[in-house]
Formats: structure tokens, sequence, C-alpha cells
């Protein structure tokens, strides 16, 4: 499959951004979040036209490019000429999310086995693990409403939502939000990780809950742990690293 190069189409600003996102994609599929060709990470192209990039409907994550990209509105209306299609379904949560938080540079979505199986447990996210108490820090839920395809569940996913950065999507999945790539990448890592230990801890003994007061300071840890640069900066160039090791292929 060859899809001609858009490096020098684009303006430079953009093509970084489609290559972190390209990576983005590849880094999901190398960490077996993925869910063959299903679910989005879209990105906000600055700017003051609400333009956005989204997967190909059809290719695997480890397939997509940089060029592959498809620029879109706010309506999923492709901006851009593709022999892909746009998935609309999953952009409907995706174009809620963007349109109700300005600072919502990325938005990341899963389908994981871990995420779901937890998604789907009353209790939700439990303070069991120090990568819980990140995600507890900042954690909204949101009902089970069916596939997303209607705009009239939008007022109600963002209003769940609010300003936190970690959504479990009830019997559906996880979702993060990230003021750039690198931050929602890195969110999700942890979301992920919360939830596989989650289900891993409850296949054992009784479990040990972390001490509430710990949960209230854990911000300023946060801060404390990255320098100060947020854990998606301090992580990100390392990630691409291994990444270009791998396969540089994402970068085309």
């Amino acid at each position: 499959m060859h899809i001609a190069s858009l490096k020098e189409v684009v303006s430079a600003e953009e093509w970084q951004l489609r290559c972190d996102l390209a990576a983005c994609y590849r880094l999901v599929a190398a960490y077996g979040w993925s869910d063959l060709v299903f679910t989005h990470v879209s990105a906000r192209i600055p700017g003051p036209e609400h333009h956005f990039l989204i997967n190909p409907y059809g290719l695997m994550f480890d397939e997509i490019t940089a060029s592959s990209l498809l620029k879109v509105d706010q309506d999923c209306n492709k901006l851009s000429e593709s022999p892909f299609p746009v998935n609309p379904a999953g952009f409907v949560i995706h174009s809620a999310i963007h349109q109700a938080r300005e600072s919502a540079g990325c938005v990341l979505h899963t389908h994981s086995r871990a995420g779901v199986a937890v998604s789907a447990q009353k209790c939700g996210v439990l303070p069991i693990s120090q990568q819980s108490t990140f995600v507890l820090s900042s954690l909204a839920y949101h009902d089970y409403e069916g596939v997303a395809l209607r705009d009239d569940e939008k007022p109600r996913l963002q209003a769940d939502l609010g300003e936190a950065n970690f959504l479990m999507l009830r019997n559906h999945g996880l979702l993060t939000v990230g003021r750039t790539i690198a931050d929602a990448f890195l969110s999700m890592y942890t979301f992920e990780n919360t939830c596989r230990i989650q289900i891993d801890a409850q296949a054992g003994g009784e479990l040990i809950e972390v001490n509430p007061a710990i949960l209230k300071g854990i911000a300023e840890v946060s801060r404390t742990v990255t320098v100060g640069q947020g854990a998606g900066a301090l992580a990100w160039p390392a990630l691409l690293r291994k990444l270009d090791r791998m396969d540089p292929s994402y970068k085309t």
C-alpha cells in the first residue's frame, strides 16, 4: 500500500503533529491496546478552523503513517484525499470532548480487555496500586448508552467528563484527554496498567487499599516525580527512540 507523502504539502507544525499521532497509533498497537481497526486517537490541529487528525478506517494501528492520517472537521467530514473512509461512530465521543475542552489537544480511546473488564465492575477503579492513585486524582465515569452514534449523547458525555483527564466509559472502555499527544498516551499507559493490576489483584487474596490521605496530595507528587515536566514530556522522546528502533516508517 503506497500513500504519497504529505511532508511538503502541509505546514511544518501539522507535519510534526502527524508524526506524533502516527507514533501514538504505533505505540498503542505495540502495547497491545488496539482493537483491530476500531477505536480512535484524535489530535486537534492548531488554528481557528477546528480541524482534527484521525485514523483512516480500515488500517491496522501498526500500519498508520503520518501521511495516511485523515484531516476531518468537527462533524467528521473528510477534508483530505484518501482511499479510506472515516468511522463516524467513534468520532461522536472525540468531537464532544474536543468541543467542550479547548485544551484537549489529544483524545485517546481504547477497548482493551482489562479496561473493559474494570469498566463493567460496579466498584470502578479501586485505590489498590500506586498507578491507581494517579488515575483517581482526575477520574470520571460515563454510563453506557450503546454504540456512540447519536449527537444527543454529547452533552451528557461532556458533563460527566467535566475537567477530568481520565474517563471510564462504563461497559465500553477507557479514554484519556491530554494537552498533547504525549500526555494522552502516558495517561493511557497509567490507566491501562491500573486496570491490569486490579484484575490481577482481584484474582488473589484480600485487597489492601491505599490510605485516602495519600490521594489528596497526588497532584504535587506527580509534579515532583516528573521534575515539573509532566510524564508525557519526560517519557515521549524515549518512546520515539524505542519506536524508531522497531520501525521508523510511521514518519512517512
